[in-house]
């Protein structure tokens, strides 16, 4: 029990985590509440289907192209839909969610209400601590971790990374300093999708897909960055892995538990937002800008 807790803990906490870390990114940079942030988590998890069900791809070559194109995807919606109106936050929330709800519906008319899946990229089991664990949910785990260290060398470790602590900090000093902040905007909404794109391919041959699956991960992905406080990425990090084992708790020690999970992480959040409205981290985060 308690290691089925810790292995489902680990994973969930780790996509969860590369979900609110991109979340937190983009309103971090460019001030945007991308609602549909986890709609488009879920479009990569269909492309990739589409890609090996219907157009004979190997999953190694539909997932990175699936990743690309949802980034390219990202990209446009952004210049169509976000980048017109992104000083002005209630439309852009009003706009994310419409396009959230659209991407919802093409779905459906495209595959159909029904459940549809992809097989493991490999079988088999291991036996870890007595605990049967399958090496897809190893291979998606150590996948989610290297992403994550992957994230944060390019945010602390690269001049792309300089540049986007740098106008999430104060936009117009990194106008003044040469920076232009909107193109900046523009690669961080990019990277932000493209950090739920490779969410979306990690958790394709792990769970079944419908066009309703980007819901649960919004609520979580929400209740996350409000507990690590928004625009944290540190917080994100630390909240996904919280609210992950939370989850985990309420599934297997509570008696019909995965019905209450979302109602555990709103709770969560509504708590929080009470107590301290800033979150665990967002006093160190308002302090550095």
């Amino acid at each position: 029990m308690i290691q089925n807790i810790i292995i489902n803990g680990l994973i969930n906490g780790s996509i969860y985590a590369l979900l609110a870390i991109g979340f937190s990114l983009v309103f971090g940079v460019a001030r945007i509440v991308n609602i549909a942030h986890t709609a488009f988590y879920m479009l990569a998890a269909y492309f990739i289907y589409a890609g090996c069900q219907h157009l004979g791809m190997s999953p190694y070559v539909a997932m990175p192209l699936s990743i690309v194109a949802v980034g390219i995807l990202g990209v446009i919606c952004y210049k169509i839909f976000i980048g017109p109106i992104r000083e002005h936050e209630a439309a852009v929330l009003i706009a994310t969610i419409a396009l959230a709800m659209v991407i919802q519906e093409a779905l459906l008319i495209g595959f159909g209400g029904h459940y549809r899946g992809v097989p493991p990229l490999i079988s088999g089991y291991a036996t870890i601590v007595g605990v049967k664990v399958t090496y897809q949910h190893l291979l998606a785990l150590g996948v989610a971790v290297l992403s994550l260290i992957g994230a944060w060398l390019l945010l602390m470790k690269t001049r792309l990374g300089l540049a986007l602590r740098a106008t999430a900090q104060d936009r117009e000093v990194a106008n003044l300093m040469g920076m232009n902040e909107a193109r900046v905007a523009m690669v961080t909404m990019g990277i932000s999708v493209m950090m739920a794109a490779l969410a979306g391919a990690i958790v394709v041959p792990l769970f079944v897909l419908d066009p309703h699956m980007w819901m649960h991960p919004l609520i979580m992905m929400l209740a996350i960055v409000v507990l690590g406080g928004l625009g944290s990425i540190k917080g994100s990090f630390v909240g996904a892995y919280i609210l992950a084992f939370a989850e985990v708790l309420v599934v297997f020690l509570i008696p019909m538990g995965a019905y209450l999970k979302g109602s555990v992480a709103l709770s969560i959040m509504i708590l929080v937002l009470l107590i301290r409205p800033e979150g665990l981290f967002g006093v160190v985060f308002e302090e550095e800008r």
